[in-house]
């Protein structure tokens, strides 16, 4: 698959690496946030370990997962909608490609939690990104991390979002509706991986 140019908003070239999305992430949930950011380190190390199905997207992905719950910063929060309010601020910042930005965006089905939230047409200003491969990787990757940033299975995740938030919360209702296309994402993910043995 051919990759197209990562392209800023003022049209030069901008793509942060692995490394500095780690500096990012760390400096704005580390201190005020240590569970999420352990969390966020371990979704980067399982998109480590697909990087053999990933090609030229391999750095994309570990960028997007050490970023993708950067919302959640305190000094970011303004909708309480993690995934917007990161993908937000990373736009704004005009350093991290647009494709990392959509998959903050878009990670985990985030269009299925912005529609119970009244926040669909807002989180649609990020396209969802055209790699279907990558958006179920990340969600793959995250949904295959537990907070504290161990591996655990989609479905202990699952069952772990719902005992945390209650089932008829917001993001319990949410998880439960996102269930079927999280567990198509892991199989299909899983899928590949073993073909690529």
């Amino acid at each position: 698959m051919a990759r197209p140019a990562n392209t800023a908003r003022n049209g030069t070239f901008a793509a942060m690496t692995p490394d500095q999305a780690y500096e990012l992430s760390r400096s704005l949930l580390a201190e005020p946030l240590p569970r999420r950011w352990a969390h966020s380190q371990g979704v980067a190390e399982a998109a480590k370990r697909l990087a053999p199905i990933l090609g030229t997207y391999a750095d994309t992905l570990v960028t997007a997962a050490l970023l993708h719950d950067i919302g959640y910063a305190p000094m970011l929060a303004s909708t309480g909608f993690h995934p917007l309010d990161g993908a937000r601020f990373l736009r704004e910042q005009g350093q991290v490609e647009v494709l990392v930005v959509r998959l903050v965006a878009h990670h985990s089905f985030a269009l299925l939690e912005a529609e119970e939230r009244g926040l669909r047409g807002e989180l649609e200003k990020f396209p969802l990104p055209e790699q279907g491969d990558l958006v179920d990787a990340l969600a793959y990757c995250d949904m295959t991390t537990t907070p504290d940033g161990e591996p655990t299975t989609y479905g202990e995740r699952v069952f772990e979002i719902i005992g945390r938030y209650g089932p008829d919360s917001l993001l319990g209702r949410f998880i439960r509706r996102a269930e079927p296309e999280i567990q198509a994402a892991v199989e299909r993910v899983e899928a590949r991986m073993s073909g690529h043995r």
